[in-house]
């Protein structure tokens, strides 16, 4: 795993040296099977195949195999070259890529720098309605007003400086810049494709990518089948030649799958569960920290939870420990904070609360329950997707409020592509929520509760700790960084517009025979290209 923990302001800082072969690592002496297909699950459906539109995991896990950014992470977790087979930092805010020469779409036309500036500026225009446009525009020169349509999308800080230089401007100094040009929302378009076709060029047929396999089928709720890209730079060194995903929901039915062999890889096991196929499977059992955070929402404009008071109690009884250790059991850490530990940038800022008897928490959530007003027997309505995870922690949940404050928790359950929609709408009260990082840096968690943020899904401002957040994200000092960073962290999470809950793993079944999986990618971002079928 490669952290960057600290700033640089030293013009001309080469951040990455020349091509180097990124195919998947196969041991010596690894023998292949003759049929080198793949079939894994997904979690849910994609809500879109559009990389400036996309914003759930399920779809962009997807879209890494579809797409390549300037950078990729491959199978460890490391920031790799991508499109762009060289970089380097000329001053704080500007960063220059050198595109390789030989990076094609997937029609077999070769890749500018024009077209990055036209995918960038795509994704940043409000008439894309990108639900990522402010979350990442904001580090780009201009982004965040063109985001909001203040400024043109000519005015965004991205230059083809000639055919394959490319020219990035940020708006402050971004340390993990190589990192963040990874994501897919920042990489090249084939705007042919998309002038020909509109809303339709994501189906298969119409598609045109970059990335080391395109778009073969897609059934709704049924599957998605990606087939090598023969025109893709790399393609000699991606061993798979069809990847099948698969929107499986019910996490039971995904085990069974996969133990009658029908999938090789299963995407999340439920809770409670793991001790279970540790002894069963315990070299097909895979399990990681990840940094990633899973959180339920308040929608802090409903009456309901404009008093801080409120959000505070109901926090507060929430034994995490309990959540941890018996519910999800399966090596997910108690989260008192939004910031995760492994996460660079920022400390977790955990409440003062956090180790007070539990006893103490419930007479102090009561009294700050009456002084709002809130008597015994109110309901609340909770949103959650269809899974087996989600509904045993709400359950979990609703135990604890009504046991220990006399709240009722009412649940509604959904596809996951309705809940995200629903979030973005404000429509609920509390909902179910999560987080993996795009890129290892604490911005990537503020972004869910900063007050222009597009994936602040809470409405909850805090302009005081916006101003931290700023300077912060000015500054060329790392230390004098991360004290921002951590304190308006922590003035936001006072505010209680979110309830933290446990910190990302993912215990998943993976088939013995599927080589190139690494436990050491915080993130999990995997591209296909990294996997292999072995000889079984």
């Amino acid at each position: 795993m490669q952290l960057r923990t600290h700033l640089t302001a030293i013009a001309a800082l080469t951040l990455s040296l020349a091509t180097s072969i990124l195919a998947a690592t196969i041991p010596a002496g690894t023998q292949l099977h003759p049929t080198q297909t793949f079939v894994r699950s997904n979690g849910s459906e994609p809500e879109s195949m559009d990389p400036a539109v996309a914003e759930t995991v399920p779809a962009n896990q997807i879209l890494r195999d579809l797409f390549e950014g300037l950078t990729a992470t491959d199978t460890t977790g490391k920031t790799v070259p991508g499109v762009a087979e060289s970089w380097k930092q000329t001053n704080p805010t500007t960063w220059v890529f050198k595109l390789r020469t030989n990076a094609k779409f997937s029609n077999g036309d070769p890749i500018t720098a024009e077209d990055f500036v036209y995918g960038i500026r795509r994704f940043v225009d409000p008439k894309t309605a990108s639900p990522y446009a402010a979350t990442f525009g904001v580090f780009l020169l201009n982004g965040l007003e063109i985001a909001q349509g203040k400024k043109p999308t000519s005015e965004l800080g991205v230059k083809a400086l000639d055919k394959h230089t490319l020219e990035i401007k940020t708006q402050d100094p971004i340390p993990f810049m190589a990192e963040l040009v990874s994501n897919t929302q920042l990489g090249p378009v084939h705007k042919a494709t998309v002038e020909k076709w509109d809303k339709e060029w994501v189906k298969p047929g119409n598609m045109v990518g970059n990335g080391a396999y395109k778009l073969k089928e897609w059934k709704v709720n049924n599957r998605i089948v990606v087939e090598k890209n023969p025109n893709y730079w790399d393609a000699t060194n991606a061993p798979l030649t069809q990847v099948t995903y698969l929107p499986i929901e019910d996490q039971f039915a995904d085990i069974k799958l996969w133990e009658s062999g029908e999938t090789d890889y299963v995407y999340q096991m439920p809770p409670g569960v793991f001790d279970k196929y540790k002894a069963q499977y315990p070299k097909e059992l895979r399990n990681q920290a990840i940094i990633g955070v899973r959180y339920y929402d308040y929608q802090t404009k409903d009456p309901a939870f404009k008093d801080v008071r409120v959000r505070k109690a109901l926090s507060m009884v929430i034994d995490r420990d309990i959540l941890s250790k018996r519910v999800t059991a399966d090596g997910q850490p108690p989260a008192y904070s939004m910031i995760v530990a492994g996460t660079v940038g920022a400390d977790p800022t955990p409440y003062e609360w956090a180790n007070w008897p539990m006893d103490k928490k419930v007479a102090e959530a009561k009294k700050l329950l009456s002084d709002a007003g809130v008597k015994p027997g109110t309901k609340y309505s909770f949103s959650y997707n269809t899974s087996e995870y989600h509904k045993k922690m709400a359950v979990f949940v609703a135990s604890e409020w009504k046991t220990k404050l006399g709240i009722i928790m009412e649940t509604e359950t959904m596809e996951f592509k309705v809940l995200a929609k629903k979030r973005h709408d404000g429509a609920f009260q509390i909902a179910r929520n999560g987080w993996l990082a795009d890129y290892n840096d604490a911005t990537t968690f503020l972004a869910l509760i900063r007050c222009d943020s597009d994936q602040n899904t809470n409405f909850h401002c805090n302009r005081e700790a916006e101003a931290l957040i700023k300077k912060g994200t000015q500054s060329t000092d790392a230390a004098k960084r991360k004290e921002f960073l951590t304190q308006a962290s922590k003035m936001i999470l006072d505010d209680y517009p979110v309830i933290p809950l446990v910190q990302y793993s993912l215990p998943r079944l993976i088939k013995s025979y599927v080589g190139g999986y690494s436990e050491l990618n915080p993130q999990d971002h995997y591209r296909s290209k990294d996997f292999y079928i072995i000889k079984h």
